[in-house]
């Protein structure tokens, strides 16, 4: 059974994007070479900049992103700084 992340990618314009993976590493190079999201396509390369601890299930990591994406700009810079809520 493989564990599941919730990480946060940041484009070179500071755009963040939340998703879910079992291998952020992974799925951050299919962002990068054309094969992850729309918003990677729109907004070029991203770097990793937050990997949460791991969860048991999808299902919780599910949970989780969709948490994060509801956050504000400065909530999600806040937990990526290490100051997190």
């Amino acid at each position: 059974m493989s564990s599941w992340y919730v990480y946060i990618a940041s484009s070179r314009a500071g755009k963040l994007y939340v998703g879910i993976s079992t291998d952020p590493q992974r799925r951050l190079k299919e962002h990068n070479t054309g094969h992850g999201s729309r918003f990677a396509k729109q907004n070029g390369e991203l770097e990793l900049v937050y990997i949460s601890p791991a969860l048991i299930n999808q299902s919780e990591a599910r949970k989780r992103e969709i948490q994060l994406k509801g956050w504000t700009r400065q909530e999600k810079l806040k937990l990526i700084s290490g100051d997190g809520i």
